[in-house]
């Protein structure tokens, strides 16, 4: 077998003497001897099997490059280990943070993938008085400025990923955000490293005085750090000139390696030295950090907003530097292709709903409470300057939070929306960051669709003009080979446009593979040529990260005699190309509206939203674990390489991928509202496992689950009996291995008397049709019917003194929630056809079908149309509601007299009624029947379903639940109250609580 650093230099497809190696696809055996020592000096973990390359071969980019495998380091010590043992071997490094890169920076053939958001990503030290924060490279920048609101300070630059993108990643990438007209860009703000070079050595930069003695302290030692102090000062001074003519003079500049700003005179007015200015941008090239001291600012306290709408794009361009003569923080762009998908989009149309009809383009400017002292005032100079006298022919205005938060989320929804499109061709990031002057944006745009319509094609323009910075995405067809030349062919054009206009390739993104090949073009052979002497005075084997930001022309330039680090193309490694085949299964559910099971697949951009741990409902099982497989992206990408051919054949059905890749998904349904692109992965996980059971049969507790009305109404009729029996010793345990039931976790008890019979023996409904302002059709779920009915009591009892006629029917199936969330499809079909049967004539008749569960409501309302077609299932669907949705839907409450008591609820909302948009109905409803609401900000409990009482899935269960409990702590609530059975049932579970009630009772014990 051929050594590993022979395989990194054999040609693609080079034969050895075991088998022929696809370099798309390292040989895991080849590094097995560099796997085992690694696990014997790391600490951390170590992944080198073929799913961890899968996982982490793409980022946010359309590039896709398999690693050799993964470090997650515990601590510095832990990189050293990994970077000395992985050079020692030949292989290169590759540092990442969340893996959000849009150039390919965070990819890498072959590479040994140091990931540093699990363990390292700790804030060490925060100095309010020097407004200084030291951080370790894993740190998401959302949780450092939380720690620091209380300070009143912030880190100042503001990518719209702040969210879930680390520091570390954002000073590998010298990003920014909306606000570098105000701030500028990362490289600013970075002022000490901790970094870890080639050799192993860590070093400390900071400014060091230009031939002071600490400077010649360090030229003084025989090593690594003394020869990059020598040669940096030397480029610096050796081609001081060519450094003035070729760097932009722009606030966004983020192509190339940073030798303008390596030595500057500091605030002493001492010349100094600064290597962490290199290390920003560098995109993990030239060393690994460990450790990061940054600068802060202060955070305005208030802010404003004004969009300002033109009838033509360019002239919206032309406003641009005339915008920017304002005290303005933002000047930001969206154009009517933006307008028109938004129009055109469920979750974005309402933010869409205020712009004017004939705008073809906005600029929406932001003042900040630090620049100027009266909002209005300011927002009247601009209307008279373009509106009054200026080509703007409309104005929004936007003083309060909330309605700047909508038209701020109508600018950042450009992405998800324009990567949404159905069908192959895309608007692909690639050109997406050039920055020109902003002066020359108008002449820049008029030359760019000239670049377009050559190349036979369009593109939207959104986000930063008053940087020079615009997203530009092209739609093209990348599994094409005239799609893909043509993205060459418009790069190149766009280069020289670029050039001609003194700009900067990249303002925000970096070079990774998509602009690396074309930095000889922006900064001319001088440069170029100092910027491979500086990589090799950092790197002198050029193992981190080579190809990136810079590359060599041949074996021999600069370096040892191999052909790590030679070429860029573009072209090469992406993600998707002519050779891309994926294989569309026959489904059992319709996708016909996602464009296909493998199209739905394939809408994962790799953005990372699903990373993000502080909002909204995805991704639950990452928030606890921290582990890429369990975010939404890491299970596309696995369905991803098991539909095209990644992955070995049938490895979609091994029992592997199926307990470690579907069965963590908890099936929240977060991602359908939270995934920019809507990858639904319940649905699809659903689609996947129905498949599985064909294949290999159903088990028993699957089974059980799955119909777990009929094991309920059984314990419901034997009940207290029932109850008595699961509490006999040893009964948990034989549960535990017969089943595979957690013996920790509670059972739910039964009631003697179901929600059906108590409804019965009171004789029905105390409302007479022909008096009641509404019908309702009670459903009478599993778990309130047979387990707990409190709930439905309390519904029948709001319902009817809103002089609403109940009926709890029957002769109705269980939902088919359970069977559908075990991927029992045929048996979710045949319980929704039965209800949907029986229900259309009340439907037909007016009734409404109302649901006490949550995710009964949804099954209704969501999953019964992917289920069955007709008119039949869409009535019913449509009728459908959950309780407390139904009575502000039909302002029940209107009609009731409240006498709440004097306290603040801490609302839990359902992970399905969160992602369908349904949650917001019992906070609005409690809120006017008298109680202080305080709605959690939370993602789903972890116990879906039967996900919380499976053994294996316990620990799991209860770390999701931590995190929610940790908020309810938080709260100042005086009572937890929470629609989902399970979510009550987790809560439940805490030591020294009870069960919390459902909104409904809280309802119920409000009337008057």
């Amino acid at each position: 077998m051929m050594a590993v650093e022979d395989i990194l230099d054999s040609p693609r497809g080079g034969e050895t003497s075991a088998t022929t190696l696809d370099l798309d696809r390292p040989d895991v055996a080849a590094y097995s001897a560099l796997a085992s020592e690694l696990r014997g000096r790391v600490d951390g973990d170590v992944k080198f099997d073929e799913y961890a390359q899968v996982l982490y071969a793409t980022d946010g980019s359309i590039y896709q490059a398999r690693p050799a495998g993964v470090v997650v380091p515990k601590d510095a010590d832990d990189v050293r280990a990994a970077v000395e043992t992985a050079t020692s071997h030949g292989v290169p490094v590759l540092p990442r943070g969340t893996g959000s890169s849009l150039g390919g920076q965070t990819v890498g053939r072959g590479c040994v993938v140091i990931d540093f958001t699990k363990y390292m990503d700790d804030i060490v030290d925060i100095d309010p008085e020097a407004r200084r924060a030291t951080v370790q490279p894993g740190c998401v920048q959302d949780h450092l400025d939380a720690a620091l609101a209380d300070h009143g300070l912030k880190f100042a630059p503001d990518p719209a990923s702040s969210n879930r993108s680390t520091v570390g990643g954002g000073i590998g990438n010298n990003s920014t955000g909306a606000h570098s007209v105000r701030y500028g860009i990362t490289d600013a703000y970075t002022e000490e490293l901790e970094v870890i070079l080639s050799d192993g050595s860590r070093i400390h930069t900071r400014e060091v005085v230009l031939d002071g003695d600490e400077y010649d302290s360090i030229l003084a030692q025989d090593d690594l750090e003394a020869d990059i102090y020598r040669t940096v000062r030397g480029l610096v001074e050796n081609h001081e000139s060519e450094i003035e003519n070729k760097y932009p003079s722009l606030k966004r500049s983020v192509s190339g390696y940073n030798l303008q700003k390596v030595i500057y005179e500091n605030d002493d007015g001492e010349e100094v030295i600064n290597l962490s200015k290199l290390f920003v941008g560098a995109e993990g090239t030239l060393g690994v950090i460990v450790e990061a001291t940054v600068s802060l600012v202060t955070k305005p306290d208030e802010t404003a907003l004004a969009l300002y709408c033109f009838d033509d794009l360019v002239e919206a361009m032309e406003a641009v530097p005339e915008a920017l003569e304002f005290p303005v923080s933002a000047v930001e762009l969206m154009d009517d292709e933006v307008f028109r998908l938004a129009r055109e989009s469920e979750g974005y149309a309402e933010y869409a709903e205020p712009i004017p009809e004939g705008a073809k383009a906005a600029l929406m400017l932001e003042w900040d409470d630090e620049l100027v002292d009266d909002f209005e005032a300011a927002v009247a100079d601009t209307n008279a300057h373009f509106v009054d006298a200026g080509a703007a022919f409309d104005v929004l205005e936007a003083y309060s939070e909330e309605s700047q938060g909508r038209l701020w989320k109508l600018r950042k929804a450009a992405i998800p929306l324009l990567m949404s499109l159905e069908g192959d061709p895309k608007p692909y990031p690639f050109i997406e960051d050039a920055t020109v002057p902003p002066e020359e944006l108008a002449e820049y745009v008029q030359k760019f669709e000239d670049v377009l319509e050559d190349h036979g094609t369009s593109a939207a323009y959104f986000a930063h003009a008053g940087s020079g910075t615009l997203h530009i995405r092209p739609i093209l067809n990348l599994k094409e080979n005239e799609g893909i030349e043509k993205m060459h062919s418009i790069t190149d054009d766009v280069t020289d446009l670029v050039v001609e206009h003194h700009g900067a390739f990249s303002g925000e993104h970096g070079d990774g593979m998509a602009r690396t090949e074309f930095n000889p073009k922006m900064y001319g052979p001088e440069l170029w040529g100092a910027f491979k002497e500086l990589k090799t005075a950092f790197d002198p084997d050029w193992v981190f990260n080579p190809g990136n930001v810079v590359y060599r022309d041949g074996p021999s330039d600069p370096g040892p005699d191999s052909d790590r680090g030679v070429g860029a193309d573009m072209r090469e490694n992406l993600r998707y190309g002519p050779d891309y085949q994926s294989v569309e299964p026959q489904t059992d559910l319709d996708f016909s509206d996602e464009g296909g099971f493998s199209h739905l697949v394939e809408l994962c951009n790799g953005c990372g939203t699903c990373r993000q741990t502080d909002s909204n409902t995805m991704c639950p099982t990452y928030r606890a674990s921290k582990e890429e497989v369990q975010t939404t992206r890491g299970r596309a990408n696995m369905l991803r390489a098991a539909i095209s051919g990644e992955l070995p054949e049938d490895e979609l059905y091994s029992e592997r991928f199926q307990t470690e890749v579907l069965d963590l998904c908890v099936g929240c349904k977060g991602c359908q509202s939270d995934c920019p692109t809507g990858v639904d992965m319940a649905k699809l996980k659903s689609e996947v496992k129905h498949q599985y059971h064909q294949k290999e049969g159903t088990g028993l507790r699957s089974r059980v689950f799955g119909n777990i009305d009929t094991l309920s109404e059984l314990g419901s009729k034997l009940a207290p009996l029932s109850n008595v029996a699961a509490e006999l010793p040893g009964s948990r345990l034989l549960m535990e291995k017969v089943l595979g039931i957690a013996s920790e976790r509670e059972l739910p008890t039964f009631s003697s008397e179901s929600l059906e019979e108590w409804f019965e023996a009171r004789g029905g409904s105390s409302v007479s049709p022909a008096d009641a302002r509404g019908k309702v059709l009670l459903f009478p779920d599993t778990y309130t019917n047979y387990n707990y009915p409190e709930p439905g009591k309390a519904a029948v009892e709001v319902l009817e003194a809103a002089n609403v006629h109940v009926r709890i029917p029957s002769d109705l199936e269980p939902s088919g929630r359970a069977a559908f969330s075990m991927g029992m499809l045929d048996t979710a079909r045949d319980r929704a056809r039965h209800n949907v049967g029986r229900l259309r004539p009340y439907v037909d008749d007016g009734w409404s079908v109302v649901f006490v569960e949550p995710s009964d409501a949804v099954m209704f309302q969501d999953e019964y149309l992917d289920l069955l077609d007709g008119t039949a299932v869409e009535l019913v669907s449509g009728s459908a509601y959950g309780i407390m949705e139904y009575l502000d839907v039909v302002r029940a409450d209107d009609h009731l007299d409240f006498d709440a008591p004097a306290e603040t609820l801490t609302y839990h909302g359902h992970c399905n009624q969160k992602a369908t948009n349904k949650d917001h109905h019992a906070v609005g409803v409690l809120r006017r029947s008298g109680y202080a609401v305080d709605p959690l900000d939370s993602s789903c409990c972890g116990m879906a379903g039967s996900f919380g009482y499976e053994e294996e899935h316990y620990e799991l269960s209860k770390g999701i639940g931590e995190i929610l409990f940790g908020q309810v702590d938080e709260s100042p609530g005086d009572v937890v109250t929470a629609p989902g059975a399970s979510c009550r049932s987790q809560l439940g579970d805490r030591p020294g609580e009870s069960r919390p009630p459902h909104p409904i009772e809280k309802l119920a014990d409000a009337l008057d």
